[in-house]
């Protein structure tokens, strides 16, 4: 390696143009031979040597630029147009174009009296500050924000063990500082209250140890016909062992369990779907379904069920025949009934 290097350095300092100058027209044309073999797209090549020269004819003096300027002008002018297949005549065609200025939409939908308008629009742009400055803008009224619960948990907590006859609903809606124990006392208060028929903890963190306790709750519970546990931390495991325990329950008429922290998914809302055709009591299931499946089924169920209490109301005041069409005692009882005609 080292004897090549050396080798080349004696050609580093070679005079291309002054060896090209000492070649025959014969040694020319061998070496314009070689290079045709080269690559033209070569862009380390100079450009003359990027093609092969083909002109053998002999200057016929030093180069002009102005004068071959001339000759091309000269023989552009005398060359003739080519014809077109559309003359043209100068005529415009379709609508002419015409920029779209942007204008707020609320000053474009407002309409202005003829008068009014023709004096703003020939107003100066001062005189529409002017303007500007002593209009007043419409005064909306604010809207003030929810009240916070002013529900006092321990007191209630104690209302609901003495079993208290004024207490009919507790509603710890949106406290956020509700310990899980005390959410847990109130369920196991409730498994003795026969007062209180509705019971709501929305927005209060509860998680699963809250909907066990709650669901245990309902097992034993004859009084509560309506609970609300939304927008919490419940995941499936305790969404399930809420509507679990409704198969020992028949008093609770609502369940509203939507809007938790992360999504049921689709393998528990078959499983919700399952248990709710199961259930003939419960009336009103408060949960959006993803799933198309799970959600017919979930809305069939709760449609059977309002049509059985509507068949058990019924019987009680003696209007049966009165208030019930086929279709209805169908869905109620899961059965076809024959019309029987005389």
């Amino acid at each position: 390696m080292a004897l090549l290097r050396k080798e080349m350095e004696k050609y580093r300092d070679i005079d291309e143009d002054e060896l090209l100058k000492k070649l025959s027209e014969e040694e020319l044309q061998r070496l314009e031979d070689e290079l045709e073999e080269l690559d033209p797209d070569n862009a380390l090549l100079p450009a003359g040597m990027r093609q092969k020269d083909q002109t053998k004819k002999a200057p016929t003096g030093t180069f002009q630029r102005d004068n071959l300027l001339a000759h091309l002008e000269k023989q552009a002018k005398e060359h003739p147009d080519k014809e077109d297949l559309v003359p043209y005549t100068g005529e415009k065609r379709g609508k002419a174009w015409v920029p779209k200025t942007r204008v707020d939409p609320i000053i474009e939908s407002v309409t202005l009296e003829p008068e009014l308008e023709e004096a703003l629009s020939s107003a100066t742009d001062a005189e529409l500050c002017d303007i500007a400055g002593v209009i007043q803008c419409t005064q909306y009224k604010p809207v003030p924000d929810e009240e916070p619960n002013s529900t006092d948990v321990e007191e209630t907590l104690l209302r609901v063990k003495r079993n208290d006859p004024d207490l009919v609903e507790v509603n710890l809606n949106n406290i956020k500082n509700i310990p899980i124990p005390t959410l847990k006392a109130y369920a196991e208060a409730l498994m003795k209250n026969t007062v209180v028929e509705r019971f709501s903890i929305v927005g209060t963190r509860s998680n699963d140890p809250v909907a066990f306790a709650l669901a245990e709750m309902l097992k034993v519970n004859t009084m509560l016909k309506s609970l609300n546990v939304e927008s919490n931390f419940i995941t499936g495991t305790g969404i399930l062992a809420l509507i679990e325990s409704l198969q020992n329950n028949t008093t609770l008429l609502e369940l509203k369990i939507d809007n938790q922290s992360q999504p049921l998914g689709n393998k528990v809302e078959m499983e919700i779907a399952n248990m709710l055709e199961k259930n003939t009591t419960l009336l009103k299931f408060g949960y959006h379904f993803t799933q198309q499946g799970p959600r017919l089924r979930g809305s069939n169920a709760m449609m059977n069920n309002n049509d059985l209490a509507r068949v058990v109301r019924s019987e009680t005041d003696g209007s049966f025949t009165l208030t019930l069409s086929v279709p209805e005692l169908e869905r109620a009882f899961g059965k076809k009934f024959k019309s029987k005609t005389k």
